[in-house]
């Protein structure tokens, strides 16, 4: 009769930081989905630059630059926030954690604020011709993935703050958190270009 070998693992932890989490690749497939997503849009955005004379179609202006240059500074200043949650996440720092969170929904939220204004300066209607359709699509995907990420830190926050002793895999779901706004801000980096310089090159 074959022996059989048993190996108790029950005495693991429920949670890792890194690659070595199922979270932590779960956010890596999620990013690469709404990545392609993203891609797909600025490669119509181009597609359709090809294909007429000018650009901006017609008579219409680039979009204006004030909003969407504030709107990139203070995505970049939320990198400090962002890295300051995710470092104290990994050493289990609730304060470090709380502070760093609070700082990310804050400036979300100024985000959110901005990107409003910024709708208002694109000079162009969403049904008005492909030129509006393709601008619009870039910044109302972006806009979808900063809202629900603002909201994700912001329940992430409230579960910190009513609890005084978080267990070990809520730091986790910070850190893997914090990996999603980097893509938001990342992601953002070429869109802006696109949008807002691609136009002013011609």
């Amino acid at each position: 009769m074959r022996q059989r070998f048993v190996h108790d693992v029950s005495g693991l932890p429920d949670h890792d930081f890194g690659s070595d989490s199922i979270v932590w690749w779960g956010t890596l497939g999620f990013v690469a989905i709404e990545g392609m997503g993203f891609v797909l849009a600025v490669a119509v955005y181009f597609y359709l630059m090809r294909e007429v004379p000018s650009w901006p179609p017609g008579s219409i202006a680039p979009p204006g630059l004030i909003y969407g240059s504030l709107f990139t500074g203070v995505l970049l200043v939320s990198a400090l926030p962002n890295h300051w949650a995710k470092r104290a996440a990994e050493r289990y720092r609730r304060r470090g954690s709380l502070l760093g969170m609070g700082g990310v929904v804050l400036l979300g939220i100024g985000l959110l604020v901005l990107r409003g204004f910024e709708f208002t300066v694109l000079h162009v209607r969403w049904d008005t011709n492909a030129y509006g359709s393709i601008v619009w699509t870039l910044l109302g995907l972006h806009t979808l993935h900063l809202g629900t990420d603002v909201a994700d830190t912001a329940v992430l926050l409230a579960l910190f703050l009513t609890d005084r002793d978080p267990p070990q895999r809520r730091y986790t779901d910070v850190s893997e958190n914090a990996d999603y706004w980097w893509f938001v801000l990342l992601a953002w980096l070429p869109i802006f270009a696109v949008v807002y310089l691609v136009p002013r090159l011609g």
